[in-house]
């Protein structure tokens, strides 16, 4: 079998392009193929998101007084790098649901919470109620959770799985 063949047979069976309905394996391509146009455009994201941040960064030195940086300042430059790096986070989720049958929730949670810390970090604390602040601190808390969870069981898994024998 060739390798394409094994990788299309291998990745995500339930969208196999070898199901017995016609419909259903036309419907499997193009969604497949529509996997590969969100690719692609996350990438042109990323691309326009690296020139988002160049462009705040040169705002805010050339800002008067030239060359130096406020506070607030230095929240926008971090919010404009942590969209791009939440958006790599999220072309490396789909890389991966492309190119494997498992879903990678850990790399899924931990997006989440990238872009909930992105959230924390640009917060205006002066403007926000404290049930919002309450509200982005469960969150936290229930990704860190699920997170930790996650990482547990699958440590416990590779543990519980016997050593392949060479013979």
């Amino acid at each position: 079998m060739s390798d394409t063949k094994w990788r299309d047979h291998d990745m995500h069976e339930e969208l196999s392009i070898e199901h017995h309905d016609p419909l259903i394996r036309l419907l499997h391509v193009v969604i497949r193929f529509c996997v590969k146009l969100l690719a692609l455009l996350m990438v042109v994201v990323i691309l326009l998101g690296v020139a988002d941040v160049c462009y705040v960064m040169y705002t805010r030195l050339m800002a008067p007084p030239v060359l130096l940086l406020d506070v607030g300042d230095i929240f926008k430059i971090f919010g404009a790098f942590m969209v791009v790096l939440i958006a790599i986070e999220i072309f490396i989720n789909i890389r991966l649901y492309l190119g494997s049958s498992t879903l990678p929730i850990k790399l899924v949670i931990g997006t989440a919470l990238m872009a909930i810390a992105r959230k924390v970090i640009v917060l205006d604390l002066e403007n926000t109620t404290s049930i919002y602040v309450f509200a982005i601190a469960a969150v936290v808390l229930a990704l860190g959770v699920a997170y930790w969870l996650v990482g547990k069981t699958s440590r416990i898994m590779m543990q519980a799985v016997p050593p392949a024998d060479d013979d």
